[in-house]
């Protein structure tokens, strides 16, 4: 079975392969960097310099050419991996407040907690209508409008943004079915799927493998694709007619579903509005 990497995982790929043309100095943090990635999540800038043995202004260089704007940027994505990695919500509680700095304290009260929610979330909404495009949106309506049968995959945290989207589009009568799993039975509820179906799949990093997998399969019986994921370079991007980009908000290890929800809310009731537009046509 294929392990698919997280951004993590590619950025770390990446500073392997070009590791023989750094410099010596760029190569003490690479090798540091690789061999210790929670230190590089929570250390200060300071601490992780002296441990590399290398001034600060070289993790800066070293950050700048892997195409991040600053090494707190790269920081970010470390500490991000080994939130979504701690899987008990006590322990990303803990690690929440290890990570928030004396000028940025972690919100502690449930008003504080509310607040900082509402903000990222409307931040992410708002990216999300800026970012996505009225025609992968007319072509994900129009599949799904096509399609004979609706397959919806989501796990993990992805899987009440796929129960949501089946309970909408079989409120429209359409034929849709939630892949769950049950009894660890992934492919036999995507065994008759044909090219005349529809998948819909949403898997965010870390990519679920049952996710990826099931897309593949869907991708051999000629099925068309809508992945909802948040990269161009998911696994599920390579496979899809239609990829929506979706960043969501997060506070540090914890992760909103807030703008998936929304899209999905979209893509539901504008296929509702097109199905009145055909009847009132044909009437």
């Amino acid at each position: 079975m294929v392990n698919h990497p997280t951004q993590l995982g590619i950025l770390q790929d990446e500073i392997r392969r070009r590791y023989d043309s750094l410099s010596r100095r760029l190569k003490q943090v690479a090798g540091y960097i690789l061999d210790n990635s929670h230190s590089v999540a929570f250390d200060t800038v300071a601490s992780i310099a002296q441990q590399a043995d290398v001034p600060p202004s070289t993790l800066i260089r070293f950050a700048n050419a892997f195409g991040f704007s600053g090494f707190n940027e790269m920081k970010q994505m470390f500490k991000q991996h080994v939130m979504e990695e701690t899987a008990n919500y006590s322990e990303r509680a803990r690690l929440f407040r290890q990570a928030a700095s004396d000028e940025a304290p972690a919100p502690e009260t449930p008003a504080e907690i509310l607040n900082m929610f509402t903000m990222v979330n409307t931040q992410a909404l708002q990216q999300l209508a800026m970012q996505t495009t009225a025609s992968n949106l007319e072509q994900a309506v129009a599949l799904l409008a096509e399609a004979e049968n609706i397959y919806v995959i989501g796990l993990r945290r992805s899987f009440s943004v796929a129960s949501y989207l089946t309970y909408a589009l079989r409120h429209l009568d359409r034929k849709a079915l939630l892949i769950d799993g049950l009894g660890g039975m992934f492919t036999e509820q995507l065994s008759l799927v044909g090219p005349r179906d529809v998948v819909v799949a949403i898997s965010f990093s870390p990519y679920a493998r049952e996710v990826v997998e099931l897309v593949q399969l869907g991708a051999q019986r000629k099925a068309r694709l809508i992945a909802i994921t948040d990269s161009q370079v998911s696994p599920l991007a390579a496979f899809s007619d239609v990829c929506f980009v979706v960043r969501e908000a997060q506070v540090d290890g914890f992760r909103s579903q807030v703008a998936s929800l929304c899209l999905a809310q979209t893509l539901a009731v504008s296929l509702a509005l097109n199905s009145s537009k055909e009847e009132t046509t044909k009437g």
